[in-house]
């Protein structure tokens, strides 16, 4: 399994995720309750993901590693750009694929917060 489909399980195995193609076929995009945590861009090299990410934490990300940018195409406040090298270890991206998924879910309203959360529990 290449890192790729290894990263899409991670994404797919969190709680009310969904993979759609709203940007054309080839950007996968992941969200949780209708709402973007993730995307990926497969046909770049490095393959490229983009997550979400708390605003401060973002800037001490991109600079302590190289393979982390501001977010292309998005908001580069709330979001990075992983290039997706293998300088960055998988259990560092699965964080940042969970911090990105949680920060979502802390913003979406109470119902489907709850409900989702107690999937997680």
């Amino acid at each position: 399994m290449n890192d790729l489909q290894r990263f899409r399980e991670t994404m797919l195995a969190l709680p009310a995720t969904t993979e759609e193609t709203p940007f054309g076929p080839d950007v996968p995009v992941y969200k949780v309750a209708g709402k973007m945590f993730a995307l990926m861009i497969p046909e770049e090299v490095p393959v490229r993901m983009n997550l979400k990410c708390d605003p401060d934490r973002a800037m001490e990300l991109r600079d302590e590693h190289e393979a982390i940018l501001p977010g292309y195409h998005m908001n580069k406040r709330h979001w990075n750009t992983l290039l997706l090298d293998g300088s960055l270890s998988d259990a560092f991206v699965d964080e940042l694929i969970r911090h990105s998924f949680d920060l979502v879910l802390s913003g979406l309203n109470k119902t489907a917060r709850e409900r989702i959360q107690a999937l997680l529990d």
